[in-house]
């Protein structure tokens, strides 16, 4: 798969986007680009490397030329449309929930276990953009310090539910302002200057399937079946970027210098810790960035050997778009 023919299935979506960008910017070794999606923006035209692609109807018979199908659309589409384009002869790449936790799906963050793409069977997962930012941090300080708890809350941006999130939270930020009465369509309530603790539905065992994925996808991806971690996902009116305060225990001694130069060395990881100077990461500089961004590294004083940290990333970007194209890349190689 030298110069593969690629397709990205939800290509007028957010993280449809940023792929469609991505490999341009990365210099992808794409022969042809064929962007689908749902019949409503079928026939918008995007550039790619110069030339403008037509979007097509995404149907049954779109994978025949395809090598590399790049799927973010949607676990429903997913289920659907993932087979056909592995019976026709693609390896996928599958940005939804639809087969992470499949034990015959690899699922990937190539910094931490890029040797799992080798027992794909045409279907690679990508994981859910909360748990790749976490895992990036995770998975050095595992290496050295030996994991044995995590306890994560999330705050995360709206551009993770889609660009009509976003537009409700900049229509509703514009009313509250103007002292209007809010409108709630994409969220069960106003999210404009509130704080939701939920993402996703409800579990029976009280979690939110958001949080449960964390959980799963952490112990699947660092090889660690029976890591004890428990998660609290929160949707905050930030549009773009997720943020999360970790707590973590370690079975080894904690030296916070080590932490820091294990974090430093860490492939796509970029420590911003200086709090004499107010510097620690936030939203509106990791917008664009490919880095997931770590700071307020200190010392958990309520357990041995704990350490808790805040840690921000562009969630179109690593958290979604860039993953898959990383696993891509492995892939041509």
């Amino acid at each position: 798969m030298a110069k593969p023919n690629v397709a990205i299935v939800g290509a007028t979506g957010a993280v449809g986007e940023q792929m469609r960008l991505i490999l341009e910017a990365r210099n992808f070794p794409v022969k042809k680009l064929h962007l689908f999606s749902s019949s409503r923006s079928a026939g918008k035209k995007l550039p790619f490397k110069a030339e403008e692609v037509t979007v097509e109807e995404l149907t049954e018979s779109s994978f025949a030329d395809i090598d590399l199908a790049l799927f973010s659309a949607g676990s429903s589409i997913s289920k659907k449309f993932a087979p056909l384009a592995v019976s026709s002869g693609a390896i996928v790449i599958d940005n939804s929930s639809a087969f992470r936790m499949d034990k015959s799906v690899p699922l990937v963050v190539p910094e931490i276990n890029h040797q799992d793409i080798n027992w794909h069977q045409g279907i690679i997962a990508n994981p859910n953009c909360s748990t790749i930012q976490m895992v990036m941090i995770l998975n050095p300080l595992h290496l050295h310090f030996e994991l044995k708890r995590v306890a994560v809350s999330t705050y995360q941006a709206v551009s993770g539910t889609g660009k009509e999130a976003v537009n409700e939270l900049i229509n509703q930020s514009k009313d509250v302002l103007a002292g209007r009465q809010t409108k709630a369509n994409i969220y069960p309530h106003q999210i404009a200057f509130n704080v939701l603790p939920h993402i996703d539905v409800f579990l029976d065992n009280g979690y939110s399937y958001e949080e449960w994925k964390m959980i799963n996808e952490t112990r699947k991806i660092m090889h660690l079946p029976e890591l004890n971690i428990t998660a609290t996902a929160v949707r905050v009116p930030v549009i773009n970027c997720h943020s999360e305060s970790v707590n973590a225990e370690f079975e080894k001694q904690i030296d916070l210098d080590k932490v820091r130069n294990v974090l430093a060395a860490a492939p796509g990881v970029k420590v911003v810790d200086d709090l004499k100077n107010n510097s620690y990461p936030m939203p509106i500089d990791a917008g664009g960035r490919d880095e997931c961004f770590v700071g307020r590294i200190h010392r958990d004083i309520s357990v041995k050997n704990g350490l808790s940290f805040w840690v921000v990333s562009d969630n179109l970007r690593k958290g979604a778009a860039l993953n898959a194209i990383q696993i891509a890349e492995l892939l041509v190689k």
